[in-house]
């Protein structure tokens, strides 16, 4: 049986015909220079222009991807690859297929994912178009750092590598340009070990226009680590809301506010309260989109998971919410009581909407609270 190599070079292709020659020549020399056993596999993602053709008649291994996208066409070549270790990288001659030795050592020495870093490596004039370089890139990999602690600075380097048993524990599943932020994260979220060597960037040998879409795949990529990320998506921006609300709200109720001549009312309690429901709103969403996400395999499981089902669970919730809404109920024929004083007359509005606005929140806080317990126990029912 013949053995495996040890580099398997992965190259995604569309349309490549002017510069894939060059690539795969360059990475066979690679092989050649430093004495690696290694392969090249062109994913091909339905080229029409020869670039099949060019890549059969040098003796490289074409791997037809069936579903469009820069991510299908990688998950395509990186299956059918037999490589210990895998290096991918774009076939439009920006990147340079000789020089692949110091990511070549990092596998070596044991790292999971070694990320190319353009910004130490050296960009050349017209290499990256001005969004990109001082916008796009920079932007989503501080985000990226940010949201997962992840200490890289170049977050989209199309140059990277990583061990084929990293790559089956990624678990990857996007299928256009986001899925080069989310082999990143990934490999965060399952602990695998991260590091970056600097690359050089020069302009592609193409003539026609990139496949990269500026705005629509920098949303792609934004939108995904915001969605991989529901804490600073949902939870912190829902705990600030719900702290502001619940303190402005707590001083409302019991007088008016005074600030330099400003006085905060009952009219500022009713969107104190808002602020209250809205943060409330924003951690449940946290929570239900955290288990739909670990559920369906999206986000490994983790400890503080586990932990989740232990402090929130289904009777637990019931008891919270009709507590609320008990309470609520409670202020509601409190302020009942107000009106049939009067002979159901006209109310100071200032004295019954410091009863009625605090009922109206606890009712709804409580009404959600039992509505998030039942769909939080039908969401965990694996658990």
């Amino acid at each position: 049986m013949d053995k495996n190599p040890e580099l398997s070079i992965v190259m995604p292709c569309l349309n490549e015909a002017e510069t894939l020659a060059i690539c795969i020549k360059k990475a066979q020399s690679f092989f050649t220079t430093y004495k690696v056993d290694g392969e090249i596999v062109i994913a091909d993602n339905g080229s029409t222009d020869g670039s099949i053709e060019i890549a059969k008649s040098l003796n490289t291994k074409v791997i037809h991807a069936e579903k469009k996208g820069y991510g299908s066409a990688l998950k395509a070549g990186i299956t059918a690859s037999k490589g210990t270790y895998i290096i991918i990288g774009d076939a439009d001659d920006s990147y340079d297929f000789g020089n692949l030795m110091p990511y070549l050592k990092k596998l070596r020495d044991g790292f999971d994912l070694v990320m190319g870093n353009r910004f130490k490596g050296g960009i050349e004039k017209d290499a990256m178009p001005f969004l990109h370089k001082y916008l796009g890139n920079p932007v989503l990999s501080f985000i990226g750092r940010l949201f997962f602690k992840i200490k890289i600075g170049d977050f989209h380097c199309g140059l990277r590598g990583f061990s084929k048993a990293a790559y089956n524990k990624m678990s990857l599943k996007t299928s256009g340009m986001e899925f080069a932020s989310e082999m990143v994260v990934k490999s965060k979220l399952n602990s695998l070990s991260i590091t970056e060597v600097p690359t050089t960037l020069k302009k592609d040998g193409r003539t026609r226009p990139p496949h990269l879409n500026t705005w629509s795949d920098g949303w792609r990529h934004l939108r995904f680590l915001m969605l991989y990320a529901p804490n600073w998506l949902f939870l912190y921006p829902g705990i600030v809301l719900a702290l502001i609300g619940l303190i402005l709200s707590t001083v409302l109720v019991i007088q008016p506010l005074k600030i330099d001549g400003l006085t905060l009312d009952v009219h500022t309690l009713l969107y104190a309260s808002s602020f209250l429901l809205v943060g409330f709103q924003f951690i449940i969403f946290y929570g239900l989109t955290k288990i739909f996400a670990v559920e369906n395999e999206l986000l490994p499981k983790s400890n503080r998971y586990n932990k989740l089902f232990k402090i929130i669970n289904l009777e637990r919730g019931l008891v919270i919410g009709f507590i609320a809404l008990s309470i609520g109920l409670f202020l509601s024929l409190r302020g009942l009581s107000v009106w049939s004083d009067t002979n159901y007359g006209t109310l100071d509005a200032s004295t019954t909407l410091r009863l009625i606005i605090p009922a109206i929140t606890l009712l709804q806080l409580g009404i959600q609270t039992i509505l998030f317990s039942l769909f939080f126990s039908v969401l965990g029912l694996k658990k």
